[in-house]
Order: C-alpha cells, then structure tokens, then sequence
C-alpha cells in the first residue's frame, strides 16, 4: 500500500478514495486531489480534455466524495465524456450548472474567472 494511503482508503489508481468521506453533502476545494482540480479546471475552460478516461477519472472522484449521480462535476464530465464519444452537441444549461457549482464550492469567485 502507497505512504499516501490510508487503510480506510481504497483506489484503483494513484488518487485514493476515502469511504468516510464519501458521498458528502459539500466539497472543500482543499479537499480535491490536485490532479481531479486540474481535470475539472480544464473541463470549465476553453480547451477542456479530450480523452474520454481522463474525465472519467474526474467523474469518478466527484460521484464518490461529492453529491453522487446529482453532483454538478459528476453530471457535466459524464455529458462532456458522452459529446467525446458520440461527436454530438453538448448540453449547455448543464455546462452552465457545472460553472456555477464550481463557484459555488470555491474553485473561482466567479463563472468568468473559470473560462
């Protein structure tokens, strides 16, 4: 097991999973994996990923630790995996959802400042 896990924590990759904090009712922008920040940055920019598994990895640590099927992140990665996979338009009032949670939460002050 790697220093950085506990063993409450389980991962099927290099950013643990914490059981006890799982499905919580509000994210700390301390709290997110610097690499799950960088992903879910990107995917509110202009140039947002295009590798279907890296925003699934993203989609996967916002289900877990955030609002489950309901959480903003988690529902515009699994949109914007889905428009990578089909070549169909993304929904933009779930793009919009997503960009005012990440404020909510304290990812930026405001939508502006995340694009």
């Amino acid at each position: 097991m790697s220093q950085q896990q506990h063993s409450n924590d389980v991962s099927i990759d290099a950013i643990p999973v914490d059981v006890a904090n799982s499905q919580s009712t509000g994210v700390e922008p301390e709290d997110v994996p610097e690499e799950i920040r960088s992903i879910t940055q990107a995917l509110a920019s202009e140039q947002p990923p295009t590798n279907p598994l890296v925003v699934l990895k993203a989609a996967r640590w916002w289900y877990i630790h955030g609002k489950g099927g309901t959480d903003p992140v988690f529902q515009w990665a699994i949109e914007w995996a889905r428009h990578l996979a089909t070549d169909t338009p993304s929904d933009v009032n779930q793009f919009d959802s997503f960009l005012d949670y990440l404020v909510t939460v304290g990812f930026a002050d405001e939508k502006s400042a995340l694009r």
